[in-house]
């Protein structure tokens, strides 16, 4: 039967080596001890401020006057006039959007032709509009030089209404021309004998207007 080996024993030098470790080892073990009381990770944060970027909940909840007025450069102030667009149809006509004109049949009647009388209306502007043509909106005038000899309206019965829509660039005419008989009218002398406007070669002028715009100028013939 053999002996168990025996345990070689360590030299003093080893022994000092081990206890010198576990020197050291123990004193990095209270220095960082000592450093995490002293000095914490979070203090990495400066703490000399006191007051925080954001403003306080009570100043924040008092509105400043400048919060409370819209700046006129940030609100855009809606227009005062609807466009075309948002209107709900074509607007009225007016003088602007419109071309009137006074026509005749010919430019020289003779002996027993009586004048017959027209409108032409065009609308100039891009824009649908509507326009009450009507024998009540109409008026038809002939003049010698500065003489007045007649009016459409002067004896005029029944004048009726008529609503219509023109389109952008339409052109119309009336219908129905009317006839002028020759004779002097008078508000005082519908029912009564009218002298005849004198002939033989006199210039006659017609201008008309409708719904209170004129016409652009006159149609001028002769009577014979």
């Amino acid at each position: 039967m053999t002996d168990a080996p025996r345990r070689r024993r360590q030299s003093p030098a080893v022994y000092r080596r081990r206890r010198l470790a576990a020197g050291l080892l123990a004193l990095l073990v209270i220095g960082l001890v000592v450093w995490l009381v002293a000095a914490p990770p979070w203090r990495s944060v400066p703490t000399a401020q006191t007051t925080p970027d954001y403003a306080a909940p009570s100043t924040a909840a008092a509105p400043s006057s400048a919060a409370s007025t819209p700046s006129s450069s940030s609100s855009p102030v809606p227009s005062a006039t609807p466009s075309q667009s948002a209107a709900t149809g074509p607007v009225e006509c007016s003088a602007a959007d419109l071309t009137v004109e006074a026509l005749s049949d010919k430019s020289e009647y003779g002996q027993g032709e009586n004048p017959q009388l027209s409108i032409r209306l065009t609308n100039t502007s891009a824009n649908p509009c509507t326009l009450n043509v009507g024998t009540s909106a109409q008026s038809f005038t002939v003049t010698s030089g500065t003489d007045v000899w007649w009016r459409s309206t002067d004896c005029q019965s029944e004048p009726s209404d008529l609503e219509v829509t023109l389109a952008a660039g339409q052109v119309v005419t009336s219908a129905a021309p009317l006839t002028w008989d020759r004779t002097r009218s008078s508000v005082s002398t519908c029912d009564a004998e009218r002298p005849y406007a004198p002939t033989g070669g006199a210039t006659y002028h017609l201008s008309v207007s409708i719904g209170g715009i004129p016409s652009t100028g006159t149609a001028s013939f002769i009577l014979r």
